[in-house]
């Protein structure tokens, strides 16, 4: 811009005009303003990540693009999709970038045409969870959900998952309400998908109660009005930190749920989209994700010391498989016959 105004100051227009502009350009320049104003980018994020997570990927952004401006909103990820329908109505979706766990949104976003397909440029050194990977979106995290257990009421470690169905852990494990937790939800399908609605049918045999959210669950296993439960990976490890008695392990057949992040299709703020998403998939920024107790999506990131597990890659050839469209489709139905078993009315 600067270059511009040089060449309207020597090829044309009046002296007063030459004295307007270069007075603003002096203004700008004394007040810092050109490389904001001229040359700044900004972006919108919408994340169901915790504030202590994207608080810092947050900063940690603002220091390596200091000429893209970001701002995000964070919320559950059921409220952010009810927000993206509002605004779709509106005429304008006002998200650049959309980061959470809740899978089946993102390929319900890709089958209404709303995400704007992009392959990061570091995209050879993550570790894809998804098998139909196109570019629409790519995980940035991978979420876990293990069995936590009181190490003060059980002494031994379950080392599959039929060790729930034990009688130390009779009337006193838990698993969160799918009805309210889309971890939850995600960990009934996929145990359903490895081993059959026996699974569940023997939870109920069991007396297995159904907690409220994902943080219920544990803390009622950390007070030991539970004795385990099926808890998400970062929960529980930031329990531990703080001197739970709890122990995290994982069976053979790992749960595993990613988070995607996507750019919202024809975005006006497409170039800013593009560099967050890459630094989200940065080593820096996984150091950051991985230091929050939960995996990263990259094998060169050191991992949370409390997870049982010593790699992403490991991780995902160990995790149970499923059909993320299916999985969709069947939510209700899977939520209702779930309960209806744990309630004992099937």
């Amino acid at each position: 811009m600067i270059f511009f105004v040089r060449n309207t100051c020597l090829f044309g227009g009046n002296t007063m005009r030459r004295k307007m502009i270069a007075m603003s350009v002096a203004l700008c320049l004394s007040l810092g303003l050109v490389s904001q104003v001229c040359a700044a980018e900004k972006m919108i994020l919408y994340t169901s990540m915790k504030e202590s997570l994207i608080g810092a990927i947050y900063e940690a952004f603002k220091k390596k693009h200091p000429d893209t401006s970001i701002d995000y909103q964070s919320a559950g990820a059921g409220k952010l999709m009810a927000k993206i329908a509002t605004e779709r109505q509106a005429g304008k979706v006002l998200a650049d970038v959309l980061w959470t766990s809740e899978v089946p949104d993102f390929y319900n976003l890709k089958k209404e045409g709303m995400l704007e397909r992009y392959t990061p440029s570091v995209i050879s050194e993550i570790i894809n969870p998804f098998d139909d990977y196109d570019g629409h979106f790519t995980a940035a995290r991978l979420g876990t959900l293990g069995i936590v257990y009181n190490t003060k009421h059980v002494k031994k470690a379950p080392a599959t998952w039929d060790d729930i169905f034990g009688p130390e852990f009779k009337g006193a494990f838990g698993i969160a309400n799918p009805g309210l937790s889309g971890t939850a939800y995600m960990s009934i399908s996929l145990l359903v998908n490895q081993f059959g609605w026996e699974f569940i049918e023997k939870m109920a045999t069991n007396k297995s109660k159904i907690g409220k959210g994902a943080g219920q669950v544990v803390d009622d296993t950390a007070s030991g009005e539970l004795v385990g439960c099926i808890a998400v990976d970062y929960i529980t490890l930031d329990k531990i930190k703080k001197g739970a008695s709890l122990a995290y392990v994982f069976p053979s057949e790992i749960l595993v749920v990613p988070s995607p992040v996507a750019i919202i299709k024809d975005t006006p703020n497409l170039s800013a989209a593009q560099k967050f998403v890459d630094f989200l998939l940065s080593k820096e920024a996984q150091e950051i994700i991985a230091g929050e107790g939960t995996l990263p999506v990259r094998n060169d990131v050191a991992l949370n010391p409390g997870l049982p597990i010593t790699s992403p890659e490991e991780a995902v050839k160990r995790s149970i498989k499923i059909d993320y469209l299916k999985l969709m489709a069947e939510k209700q139905v899977t939520i209702k016959k779930f309960t209806d078993i744990m309630q004992g009315k099937k």
